[in-house]
């Protein structure tokens, strides 16, 4: 039976595969049969075996320790963001967790409810890596609101972007944040409700989803632009916390990243609170 891989090995491995030999020192040589790295290659250049690097790529070694993950990317010479992609597989892959994970996922804990209201009235929600938007403040409202994002009784942030027609008028970048979404669901343990979610996405949004589905080029967490009817193009840097238990919920802060964002977002609230406009 061919093993069932895991998107730690299947990183590793595409990685492998996109990295020519020069790039890491090594000589191309001839009769290469693969573009990238010999699994022997990166073993020796990571200081481990080539049996031990077979089972991480096929997913019979799901908990390699921080030292192999860190010698695997200097091997690979993995960037910052790389390197946390990386990491962030590896903790997934070794999680345990998955009943408790999954009673987890969807409750806000009261301390958390509390740090939202702390952050009033600014931008800032707590998600999911499914994308189901569990808590969020007023500012958050404002920006989301119109777009109908928040309509549905369980708003979810990955749903909308694949289903919703209106997503692509509100994120100017919508391929960037499409790619973020897919992401996101390998970020944690493959729990039955995260399985599930797939296949429902990959029926729902069709091939717009099952590309990404095993995407390799991480997305960089640059300015994220959101595009509101009233308040026009607006861009946000972002703060994303790990909340509870690996992979289960994220704090996602909203900062304005320029002026004319910070601006433009202070007319929306004056406007809000002087009845303006009312947000659904």
């Amino acid at each position: 039976m061919t093993p069932v891989g895991t998107p730690l090995g299947d990183f590793i491995r595409a990685k492998r595969d996109a990295t020519p030999p020069e790039a890491v020192g090594l000589p191309r040589g001839a009769r290469r049969r693969v573009p990238g790295l010999r699994r022997s290659e990166l073993a020796a250049l990571a200081g481990i075996s080539v049996e031990y690097l077979v089972r991480i790529e096929q997913g019979r070694d799901r908990n390699p320790s921080p030292p192999v993950v860190n010698m695997i990317a200097d091997a690979l010479r993995l960037d910052a963001t790389e390197r946390w992609h990386l990491r962030q597989l590896a903790k997934a892959g070794a999680s345990t967790c998955v009943a408790v994970l999954s009673d987890v996922e969807v409750e806000v804990r009261p301390t958390l409810r509390a740090v939202i209201d702390q952050l009033e009235p600014g931008v800032a929600l707590v998600t999911n890596r499914l994308g189901d938007v569990l808590a969020h403040t007023s500012g958050f409202e404002l920006l989301a609101g119109p777009s109908g994002l928040l309509d549905p009784p369980a708003p979810n942030l990955t749903r909308f972007v694949f289903t919703d027609e209106r997503a692509r008028e509100l994120f100017p970048d919508w391929d960037a944040v499409a790619d973020e979404r897919v992401i996101e669901l390998t970020l944690g343990p493959a729990t039955e409700r995260v399985e599930r979610f797939i296949a429902e996405m990959e029926e729902a949004a069709g091939d717009e989803f099952t590309s990404r589905v095993r995407l390799y080029d991480v997305p960089r967490r640059g300015v994220q632009r959101w595009r509101h009817p009233d308040a026009g193009d607006l861009r946000f840097e972002r703060e994303v916390l790990e909340v509870g238990p690996p992979g289960a919920q994220q704090l996602v802060v909203l900062v304005p990243a320029d002026d004319a964002t910070a601006d433009a977002f202070d007319q929306l609230r004056r406007d809000a609170a002087g009845g303006l406009r009312a947000v659904g």
